[in-house]
């Protein structure tokens, strides 16, 4: 069975609650809809603002988008970005890996997509790469103070 956009997003969101929860993080929920984050991360003194986001591994990368699509009677699909106004990290998980990843909004901020690589690069290429090991959920919540 195939899931919907909506259910892979709900999946997400579920098992980057659970990681972070699993890291000592305690996970907030806002009791509204319709903002641009989905969870809150107590980091203790610090609030991250998390837009949760599902990604796939194609081969040695794990995909996702980093923005959002509505459809309006007027303008059609509309294509937004985030900014650091809005959220402070994305969080991605990856079914395949079952494994969960936090990028500051300042490494992507206005990109649409973000590509992390599970192993570097064939030809050596260093500038422009993101490792998915320095993304890691569990490196990224101690890099940040928990």
């Amino acid at each position: 069975m195939k899931l919907s956009r909506s259910q892979t997003g709900a999946v997400a969101e579920a098992e980057i609650t659970a990681a972070a929860m699993r890291l000592g993080v305690v996970v907030l929920r806002p009791m509204s809809e319709g903002l641009r984050y989905d969870l809150i991360f107590d980091l203790r003194p610090r609030l991250l603002r998390v837009q949760c986001k599902w990604a796939v591994r194609e081969g040695a990368i794990v995909r996702a988008r980093l923005s959002t699509s509505r459809h309006t009677p007027r303008n059609g699909y509309v294509r937004t970005t985030y900014s650091a106004e809005e959220i402070d990290a994305f969080a991605l998980y990856c079914a395949s890996l079952h494994r969960c990843f936090l990028v500051p909004i300042r490494d992507v901020v206005g990109r649409t997509f973000i590509h992390l690589r599970l192993a570097p690069a064939r030809n050596n290429q260093q500038l422009r790469i993101n490792l998915a090991q320095d993304y890691d959920l569990a490196k990224m919540v101690g890099d940040l103070g928990l």
